[in-house]
C-alpha cells in the first residue's frame, strides 16, 4: 500500500517542483529586467531630419523598442535645398546660437526619450536643440541617435546633456548616412548593451 502510494505521489511531487521552479525562473527573469528599470516605461523616439536619413534610423529604432514616435518639426520648414540649408539657414543658426521655434510635444508622459538628429556644423541640428531646451527631462533618461554624412558624432551626446538638464544621457549609436545591410543588427546590439 505503501508503495502505491509512494508511485502516486512521488511523480506528483515532481510535476509540482517542476511547475514551481519554472515559475520562479519567470518571476526572477521578470524582476531582473524591472531592475534594469526598462520593462515599465513609458517611451518615445523623437527626432529630426532634414533628407530622409534620421527618419529612416528612427524607425528602424521605434520598431526594436516600440512605444511613441514623434518627428521634431520646425515652424518654418528649412529650404529644400541642401546648400541653402546647410550654408545658409542652419549655419547661420548654428553660428548665432538661434534655437528655432518648433511644432512642440510634451515629454511629461515618457521616462525613456530617444532623441534623434543629423550632425550639422559639429553638433545637433537647431530644431533638436529648442527641442530639448524647451521641454522638462527632470529625471528622464535621453538615448540619442545621430546620423552623418562623414564627420561622426563629435560631442553630440554632451550637448544633449548640457540642455536637457537633470536627464541621464546615455551612449549614442552614431551611423553614416542610413547605415548599410549591418544596421538592423547595430542597433540590435546597441539596444542590448543599453539593456533594453
Amino acid at each position: 500500500m505503501k508503495k502505491k502510494m509512494l508511485l502516486i505521489i512521488l511523480p506528483l511531487l515532481v510535476v509540482i517542483c517542476g511547475v514551481l521552479g519554472f515559475a520562479f525562473m519567470q518571476s526572477s527573469s521578470t524582476e531582473a529586467a524591472n531592475q534594469g528599470g526598462l520593462m515599465d516605461k513609458k517611451v518615445l523616439v523623437a527626432y529630426f531630419s532634414w533628407g530622409g536619413n534620421t527618419k529612416f534610423i528612427a524607425e528602424k529604432i521605434h520598431s526594436q523598442v516600440g512605444g511613441d514616435i514623434f518627428r521634431i518639426e520646425p515652424v518654418t520648414p528649412y529650404p529644400s535645398d541642401y546648400n541653402e540649408t546647410a550654408y545658409g539657414v542652419a549655419k547661420e543658426q548654428k553660428d548665432k546660437g538661434i534655437h528655432p521655434p518648433i511644432n512642440n510635444t510634451d515629454v511629461s508622459p515618457y521616462d525613456v526619450i530617444f532623441v534623434g538628429t543629423p550632425a550639422w556644423w559639429y553638433t545637433m541640428a537647431p530644431p533638436v536643440m529648442t527641442f530639448l531646451a524647451e521641454n522638462n527631462f527632470e529625471g528622464k533618461t535621453i538615448v540619442p541617435f545621430i546620423t552623418h554624412g562623414g564627420g561622426g558624432g563629435y560631442t553630440i551626446d554632451k550637448d544633449m546633456a548640457k540642455l536637457a538638464k537633470g536627464a541621464k544621457v546615455l551612449k549614442p549609436i552614431v551611423i553614416y548616412s542610413r547605415g548599410d545591410s549591418n544596421t538592423d543588427n547595430d542597433i540590435q546590439e546597441w539596444l542590448k548593451k543599453l539593456s533594453f
